[in-house]
């Protein structure tokens, strides 16, 4: 019984969203489970994929919380 957990940061994936939709979950549950079909033959029913939607103040990225990178970043390509 596989598993997959699948972590994303609660942004959307669209201007004035805050989380993905549930039809992007729906896909992301889909394609993980037929990925697991076609790659290790585990049926369908027996595979269970976790979504965890993470606040963005709870994540960093280059030893920054990802606000303070993503700034920095922008003011170095500007």
């Amino acid at each position: 019984m596989p598993i997959v957990t699948i972590q994303v940061t609660r942004e959307g994936t669209t201007p004035g969203t805050a989380s993905i939709t549930a039809d992007e979950k729906a896909a992301l549950i889909e394609g993980s489970s037929q990925l697991l079909l076609n790659v290790l033959g585990k049926p369908l029913d027996s595979t269970f994929v976790v979504i965890e939607e993470i606040d963005i103040d709870n994540w960093g990225w280059g030893g920054l919380p990802v606000q303070e990178f993503r700034r920095r970043r922008g003011a170095q390509i500007g």
